[in-house]
């Protein structure tokens, strides 16, 4: 195996370790019992059991099921790309997303819903609760999108 996929597995492996382990602190130990902390004037730490797909959205049916098998399917898929992608900037960058569905996924199985607890707002204007999964997913969909734009250096075709 080359040193792109193991480094992209690991990748993978650290990012659902520091998605659970930060979930499994804020449920144990830091919102026990569920109260939100204030940490500055613009971020808090929460606790939101967000049963529908990105930032909540068809959250208010029983879709986890439905929502835990799309997200298999698109991390088999993104895992076969990032098998064969040919850079590890690449490879890493889906690595991220992958690791990031997959640590959203255990929560998906082991509590009916994923468990957001990061809260932004300035004003009277806030952000989506979020975790540690949902910011790899963002930051690697970044990445692959920088790689596709600016650093992909494709040969013209005669």
């Amino acid at each position: 195996m080359s040193s792109r996929l193991l480094i992209s597995i690991l990748i993978v492996c650290v990012t659902i370790g520091f998605d659970q382990l930060s979930k499994w602190y804020v449920l144990t130990k830091l919102m026990n019992p569920p109260i939100p902390i204030d940490v500055t004037n613009f971020f808090q730490l929460v606790l939101i059991w967000n049963k529908g797909v990105s930032f909540g959205m068809f959250g208010s049916g029983d879709l986890t099921w439905v929502l835990a098998v799309l997200a298999i399917i698109i991390t088999l898929i993104l895992s076969g790309w990032m098998f064969r992608s040919k850079t590890l900037f690449l490879s890493a960058s889906i690595a991220l997303v992958v690791g990031g569905a997959i640590g959203n996924l255990i929560d998906r199985f082991r509590f009916g819903a994923v468990i957001d607890f990061l809260y932004f707002h300035i004003d009277d204007f806030y952000w989506p609760a979020f975790n540690v999964a949902d910011s790899a997913i963002c930051v690697g969909v970044a990445l692959i999108l920088l790689e596709g734009l600016l650093l992909s250096k494709e040969q013209p075709k005669n």
